[in-house]
């Protein structure tokens, strides 16, 4: 393996100059082919040479002839691969040394094993701050990421290294022990010898396939080797594209049905091995499939689902460049809906009618396809809307017996359009571009995913047993069904990837928050435009839909959304949204300012449903508290009047919410919380660390909702079961208590005076009812 000193010294412009000696050596054999031709092969044919010697003359000339123009495809074929190595290593290079760069900017000294250090001696003054060993840490940290970073660029300049050497020895026809030693092997020059390092690339990885396809196992050195040719390779069209043009879509998903076999029952011993295989061939697929960016008349790039991309991307599939792109989708429309053989599938269960089961070609696909990343948003699309055509000809095509899920096996994609959803989530755009009803054209698909799909969602096939005899039963669900779907709606409605870190607070786009707007809608009336006129009988069910266990796993998704989306649903709560207290149908569409417009009702009544996990609630109303603490802080009120206006919509919306909490079993997560205290972590309450997810917000409004966090907790608490016992008329003391410590500690931090704050106080108290009344009201009547 290259060194760190090797790839930094090493002089690459004697690549480019063989090159040309490899260039010339083409053209004498040029020269020498046409002396050949002019002066030699007439002697058997110009008519004074006759007979059997004459003829075999002839052929032996023709042969000669023949390796000369090999001679001239190999030398130029060789001179191609050496310029196409200079430019892989001149480009890999820059990134080590731009790596190391940007270590030496963070005070990191590399050495010449590619090493990074820090001098703690700078610092050796400050061995008694408090913080002095928290820093050294984070230095230490710092040393090993560089590091790690530095030998990961070499190693790639590695793969590049091994990978011209590959294509350089099948150029010149080298042959290996075993080939020189097979009858009949003669060596001449090379008539076939190509000039692209990543075709020999792809032509190796394909012999490794199909000894795994023929059911031989590969060895260590084999597997590592085959690695290293995807680790390379996977972005570059011409390796990804070879590869699987060679290997069709069948034998694509029998490949990865045979890693899976190896990984996972035949060869356990090299699991780790085979999986990475696995991934390597995903991420294959990714490049293989990659859709180019599109531009604008002004050069901007047109994100998936934005107006024009559509047009742009039409356009492409008609062109050449899309060939492999249209061909490998309409042989997976056919693969995909096939059964293959896959063991642990098969196996499943042991004895009955289920033995021996096959899965799907599309179930295999997805699976492979979640091991990977970087895959263009249309591709995501174009596969997911074809496993849907191909459900809506038959609900129960991905049902199998047995389940698939958890630790154990839920890898395994036995609901591949879920999968597939999961794997969307991974990038914003795609999931928003997929989801957004004003981009998908008559395809409806987020009505489709959340109301219509129905019973295709139970992918679980069961049966009964009444002695020896054997019943089918009805299917059921696996306890992570809808879990794609519930990350996927994450993503689009809030332009970050699923489960990722709470950012700063603020409104959506136009697609964000028309996803929003219209999942809140069709979870709570069935129907993307909400209640509509009363004489259409539609009621809020969102308290009803979200409590059930087969829709558990979009309860964690949607809070989190919810929680990003607090400044457009603490305005609707107070009936400050634009679209007034019974909302509108569509969200509002301002650009980057774009908000949901649902009416309170149904606002409140996702926030019930998606908190049947006591830990989302605490999450939507920590969220809450914090834009509005937010909002108080960095306002500046001109009048007493402007801070009792604020305040009476505080007090709305934290009895609205409070309310809300009343209806639930907080238990075990308020003792958590209240047994916090007031610890900080790194600057924030405990509550903070204990909630993923929460919006960020400056320290002022930090330290405003740290400081009555306990009070609130008990105030929730106190609502507790009024709405059961039909007790909502009764007061709450601890809900006023905390209003009241809360706008004192905001009144402290801000310099207002006594009077203020005492009118901030009571203006809160008053409206903190009306609130709570309201959000009863649309959990009991679900109007």
């Amino acid at each position: 393996m290259l060194t760190y000193q090797d790839v930094v010294t090493t002089k690459l412009d004697t690549l480019t100059t063989a090159a040309g000696q490899w260039d010339a050596m083409a053209k004498a054999f040029k020269d020498v082919e046409d002396l050949y031709k002019n002066k030699v092969q007439p002697v058997a044919t110009d008519g004074g040479w006759h007979g059997l010697t004459a003829a075999s003359a002839s052929a032996q000339f023709k042969a000669t002839r023949a390796q000369l123009q090999g001679a001239q495809t190999e030398a130029k074929a060789i001179a191609s691969l050496l310029r196409d190595a200079h430019t892989q290593f001149v480009t890999l290079r820059k990134v080590v040394t731009d790596t190391v760069a940007k270590a030496v900017e963070d005070d990191m000294s590399v050495d010449s094993h590619g090493k990074a250090t820090y001098d703690f001696s700078k610092i050796a003054q400050y061995r008694n701050d408090p913080d002095y060993q928290d820093y050294v840490a984070k230095r230490r940290r710092a040393e090993a990421t560089w590091t790690r970073r530095i030998k990961e660029a070499v190693q790639a300049v590695d793969d590049a290294d091994q990978g011209a050497k590959l294509a350089l020895r099948k150029a010149a026809g080298v042959k290996t022990g075993l080939e020189k030693a097979l009858p009949g092997t003669a060596h001449g020059f090379n008539s076939t010898a190509v000039g692209d390092i990543e075709v020999y690339e792809a032509r190796e990885a394909k012999s490794y396939a199909d000894t795994v396809l023929d059911g031989g196992k590969l060895s260590a050195t084999e597997r590592a080797n085959w690695e290293r040719l995807n680790r390379d390779n996977a972005d570059d069209p011409k390796y990804s594209q070879t590869l699987l043009n060679s290997l069709g879509p069948e034998d694509t998903l029998k490949l990865e049905n045979r890693l899976l076999d190896l990984a996972y029952v035949d060869d356990k011993a090299g699991k780790k091995d085979y999986l990475g295989l696995q991934q390597g061939l995903a991420d294959t697929l990714a490049g293989a499939t990659r859709v180019p960016v599109f531009k604008d008349d002004q050069g901007k790039t047109i994100p998936y689902g934005a107006k024009g991309y559509q047009e742009k991307f039409a356009d492409w599939k008609k062109t050449g460049q899309a060939d492999f792109y249209n061909n490998w989708r309409e042989g997976m429309q056919k693969a995909g809906v096939k059964q293959y053989d896959l063991d642990v599938v098969g196996d499943k269960i042991s004895v009955g009618i289920a033995q021996g089961q096959q899965a799907r070609g599309y179930q295999s696909l997805v699976t492979l396809m979640q091991q990977g990343d970087g895959y263009s948003p249309q591709f995501l699309a174009d596969i997911t809307d074809d496993m849907i055509e191909a459900e809506r000809k038959d609900k129960d095509i991905w049902d199998l017996h047995g389940s698939f899920e958890g630790k154990e096996d839920g890898w395994f994609a036995n609901d591949p359009v879920d999968g597939a959803l999961s794997v969307m989530s991974k990038d914003p755009e795609a999931a928003t571009g997929y989801l957004d009803p004003a981009a998908d054209g008559d395809k409806d698909r987020l009505t489709y995913l959340l109301r219509d799909r129905g019973d295709v969602w139970d992918t679980t096939n069961t049966t009964n047993w009444r002695g020896n005899l054997q019943t089918i039963g009805s299917d059921t669900f696996d306890e992570d069904v809808r879990a794609g779907l519930g990350l996927a709606l994450e993503a689009a409605t809030t332009g970050q990837e699923a489960k990722s870190p709470g950012t700063e607070l603020g409104r959506h786009s136009e697609a964000q928050a028309r996803i929003m707007h219209d999942t809140i809608n069709l979870l709570d009336y069935g129907d993307a435009q909400g209640k509509g006129d009363d004489d259409e009988g539609r009621v809020g069910k969102a308290v009803e839909t979200l409590s059930k266990e087969d829709h558990a796993s979009l309860r964690g998704p949607l809070a989190r959304a919810m929680a990003s989306y607090s400044p457009d649903t603490v305005d609707i709560l107070a009936g400050d949204g634009p679209g007034g207290r019974t909302g509108k149908e569509g969200a509002l569409a301002e650009g980057d300012g774009s908000q949901i417009q649902n009416s309170r009702s149904s606002v409140l009544r996702m926030m019930r449903g998606v908190s049947e996990d006591s830990e989302n609630y605490f999450l939507i109303r920590e969220g809450q508290q914090m834009y509005m603490s937010e909002q108080l802080s960095s306002e500046n009120f001109d009048s007493l009047e402007g801070i009792k206006n604020r305040a009476a919509k505080q007090g709305e919306v934290y009895g609205a919410v409070n309310a809300v909490g009343g209806d639930l079993d907080l238990g075990a997560r308020d003792a958590a919380l209240s047994e916090a205290g007031d610890k900080r972590v790194y600057g924030y309450h405990l509550v903070g660390g204990m909630i993923t997810g929460l919006p960020v917000v400056g320290d002022m409004a930090q330290r405003t909702v740290d400081g009555v966090a306990n009070e609130w907790l008990k105030a929730v608490t106190a609502e507790e079961g009024l709405l059961a016992r039909e007790r909502i008329s009764s007061s709450n003391d601890a809900a006023e208590q905390q209003l009241d410590e809360y706008f004192k500690d905001w009144g402290t931090l801000n310099h207002q005076s006594k009077d203020d704050i005492g009118a901030t106080q009571r203006e809160a108290r008053q409206s903190y009812m009306g609130g709570r009344e309201l959000a009863y009201d649309a959990l009991r009547e679900r109007k």
